[in-house]
């Protein structure tokens, strides 16, 4: 309460209303694997599949290398999150963080030889390299020199950092570099702007600049960076613009090459490295070295996902493609242990591995049990991005995980529904066909284990039909009552944390109370609650029937929340027997 002093009319602003809960976005996903290029474990928000491409690269295979250099599995080597992410937004998703993962030594980049102007001393090397490991860093840098003619006049208005080639008319080229303080180094000499003119009489001068063209491998558009600089002191220095750690996030994020110059390297010793006879166009310089790695373990899933940790809107997350590798079921545990961390609100959607039937689907069902994942079963097919008709080595349709299918499904339910909709009985877009068609009496098998399928069915096309948790606890049996939860908790968890350090009396306790039961009343009335009224669908205490004087002596405020979740009706039974024609119903 406000200290009165002094008489006087006070006027102040107070509330008649209880706080308010917002519910909390539960569409947001997180997907994790192995792309082309782009930053590894950082979680980088892409909005559509052309965004992902431009950070991470397109739909190529990758080039995985097995043990001891020898070849491994082809279908491995599918680009399958970059397929995983077109399913997703195909199918409504629209908000997706995207972690890569790397298999080895994620210091293997490709690099170009030390260019002519280099010695042995790293200070004075000039090279580039790959920002990022990946075959798709093994490119081709070509580089183009820009030389402006000026007059001596101009030269002195010229930005710091510019360097001037001074052709006398007697030959012998010089260059003149301005210095940050405004004057000129040329040669052993530091020139003032206003003795420029008489240095330079009756030569012939050229501000020169230079541009960068980068080409990496097949599918990616080159980056062409124009009017580098070859000092530091350069608004557009080339050490800057093409370095390894950009300031700006675009250039961090897409940058595929850098340019490292070592601190000893002069601007005319940069010149003569990237171009040496000026009177000849320079040779392009070829990156190589760079790998896709191998075969990605769970320690490195286990990184990706800790980067999605800091983003607390993600609700849903998968590792597409992830059950073809030979460490499936040690990935699948760890992206169980990363939905279940506490505050993490998130659930995880797991996939069957491809081509298994049977014995060996249900040993790899078995192995989790979990209330926040759902496991998916079988793959998909669906067309090659990269398939041309005249094209004929490469295939024309491809096999991808179901994961991205599933979590642009969820996304697309949440915004046409609710999260307290089942995200089941909903058409698979971009679906050509499954690995297997799942007949009648096989789901009847399947469905039990927690295993959802995706099926096929005539005149309504392909369809997920399976809407279980992999978890054996009967209370949990659902996706849609354990996300919902989710989605309760953590809408209360955001907005009551106004709460935190209030004094702990009736006064608080009223207003919690009444914040939860008009949060509660609003989800009743948008029919995500079962009962015919407010006091069948929910109930809220919280007073000291909810809380022990322990509690009080310990700073607990403890509110006891109910609430009658609607369940999907999994099987619709319709009872049907004869009657005679005088029989009343």
């Amino acid at each position: 309460m406000a200290e009165y002093l002094a008489p006087g009319v006070y006027v102040e602003e107070t509330s008649f209303r209880a706080k308010s809960i917002e519910g909390v976005g539960t569409s947001t996903t997180g997907f994790v694997g192995l792309a082309r290029k782009g930053p590894l474990n950082n979680a980088t928000f892409v909005t559509s599949s052309p965004d992902f491409q431009r950070i991470f690269g397109g739909f190529y295979d990758l080039k995985l290398t097995g043990e001891g250099g020898k070849e491994v599995d082809a279908t491995k080597e599918v680009n399958y999150l970059a397929h995983a992410v077109q399913a997703f937004f195909d199918n409504g998703g629209s908000r997706l963080y995207v972690s890569r993962v790397y298999g080895g030594d994620a210091a293997v980049t490709a690099k170009s030889a030390g260019l002519p102007a280099s010695t042995a001393d790293d200070k004075a090397q000039v090279r580039f390299v790959a920002r990022f490991p990946g075959t798709a860093g093994n490119g081709r840098i070509s580089v183009r020199l820009n030389a402006t003619g000026t007059s001596g006049k101009v030269v002195n208005a010229l930005p710091a950092g510019s360097l001037v080639r001074v052709q006398p008319a007697g030959g012998g080229d010089k260059f003149l570099i301005k210095n940050a303080d405004g004057t000129f180094h040329f040669g052993t000499e530091t020139v003032k702007p206003a003795e420029v003119e008489g240095k330079v009489e009756g030569s012939t001068l050229n501000v020169l600049t230079f541009d960068v063209s980068a080409a990496s491998t097949p599918g990616d558009p080159p980056m062409v960076y124009e009017g580098l600089g070859f000092s530091p002191n350069h608004p557009r220095w080339a050490g800057a613009v093409l370095s390894q750690n950009p300031k700006r996030l675009a250039d961090a994020q897409e940058n595929l090459f850098a340019l490292q110059v070592g601190p000893n390297v002069t601007p005319d010793q940069l010149l003569a490295a990237l171009f040496g006879d000026l009177s000849k166009d320079p040779a392009a310089i070829d990156l190589t070295g760079g790998t896709d790695g191998s075969e990605p373990n769970s320690t490195n899933y286990k990184d990706g996902l800790a980067a999605l940790e800091s983003v607390e809107e993600i609700a849903i997350v998968a590792a597409p493609g992830s059950s073809a590798f030979l460490g499936a079921d040690a990935i699948m545990q760890e992206l169980i242990i990363h939905v279940q961390k506490p505050r993490a609100y998130r659930i995880a959607i797991l996939e069957a591995p491809p081509g298994v039937i049977d014995k060996e689907l249900k040993d790899s069902r078995s192995k989790i049990d979990s209330t926040y994942a759902a496991y998916y079963y079988p793959w998909v097919w669906v067309s090659n991005p990269l398939a041309r008709p005249e094209v004929h080595n490469i295939p024309q349709e491809v096999l991808v995980p179901p994961a991205g299918f599933m979590a642009g499904i969820y996304a697309r339910t949440d915004n046409l529904h609710g999260v307290a909709k089942a995200p089941a009985n909903e058409p698979v877009l971009g679906a050509l066909r499954f690995e297997r068609d799942i007949n009648f009496a096989e789901q009847g098998i399947l469905n039990p284990l927690g295993i959802n399928c995706l099926r096929f069915f005539s005149g309504r096309g392909y369809r997920v039909w399976g809407a279980r948790t992999a978890s054996s606890d009967p209370e949990w049996k659902y996706v849609n009552v354990r996300r919902y939860f989710l989605y309760l908790e953590h809408s209360i968890d955001n907005s009551t944390q106004w709460a935190v350090f209030e004094n702990n009396g009736p006064a608080l306790w009223d207003n919690i109370r009444q914040t939860v039961e008009s949060f509660l009343y609003s989800e009743w009335k948008n029919g995500a609650l079962l009962g015919t009224k407010p006091e069948e669908a929910y109930f809220v205490r919280c007073d000291r029937s909810t809380m022990t004087q322990n509690d009080l002596d310990n700073g607990r405020m403890v509110c006891l929340i109910g609430v009658a979740v609607l369940k999907p009706a999994e099987f619709v039974i319709f009872r049907i027997g004869q009657k005679t024609a005088d029989a009343k119903a």
